[in-house]
């Protein structure tokens, strides 16, 4: 196996651990109705629990 593909996997192994890691904080801020706290150009921003959507909008995402 050569090092691009070592890094492909790597690189994939990321990506599902991210989106993992974002499912899971969704689910506890909804539990919680815990509002999510984000910057949106340059500003703070709060998203109530009940607006936080299921998925990012990642590039990377399919459609």
């Amino acid at each position: 196996m050569g090092i691009n593909e070592q890094l492909r996997e790597l690189e994939e192994k990321v990506n599902i651990g991210l989106k993992e890691a974002y499912r899971k904080m969704v689910e506890f801020k909804k539990k919680n109705n815990s509002p999510l706290v984000v910057s949106r150009d340059g500003k703070v921003v709060s998203i109530p629990a009940d607006e936080i959507l299921p998925t990012t909008n990642a590039k990377n995402e399919p459609a």
